[in-house]
């Protein structure tokens, strides 16, 4: 026959740091912090947001991401497959990698910088990745325009 679970209660009993007076799951230090030691470097203060946002907030990184590799994969296809005349090539190419490198590294810090402030309740902070973004498309636009009329 088996036994019934333990209480928690009992269980934190059996910690040190727990205190007959401690609620469940917390012990002298006040609520246990279950999350990993990634977790608690990058986060270490402020309140765990509602899991929606979190999760949106992820949603957007991966799609950042996307548009990261993205913009890799153009630039090793116009290398490798020769679309563009080979003066520019390279640079095209290396344009589009280095963009896409700059886009995939933007969307960490965004992705760290709006749940930071999510979890301390200070407003998001302004999106660079986007200006980046823009300004690097339009100088590509205008090199391989250019390229294309010579």
């Amino acid at each position: 026959m088996a036994h019934p679970p333990e209480p928690q209660a009992a269980h934190d009993a059996g910690r040190r740091d727990a205190t007959p007076q401690d609620p469940p799951g917390q012990g002298a230090g006040g609520p246990a912090d279950h999350r990993g030691s990634l977790a608690r470097r990058l986060f270490p203060d402020g309140e765990t947001p509602d899991p929606r946002v979190s999760l949106a907030n992820e949603r957007t990184f991966l799609s950042w991401i996307r548009t990261g590799l993205a913009l890799q994969a153009a630039g090793v296809a116009i290398e490798a497959f020769a679309v563009i005349p080979e003066p520019g090539r390279k640079a095209v190419a290396v344009l589009l990698l280095l963009l896409g490198m700059l886009v995939s590294g933007g969307a960490f810090v965004r992705w760290i910088g709006i749940e930071r402030a999510v979890r301390l309740g200070q407003p998001l902070p302004l999106p660079l990745i986007a200006p980046v973004l823009g300004i690097g498309g339009a100088v590509g636009s205008v090199v391989v325009i250019y390229l294309i009329l010579r």
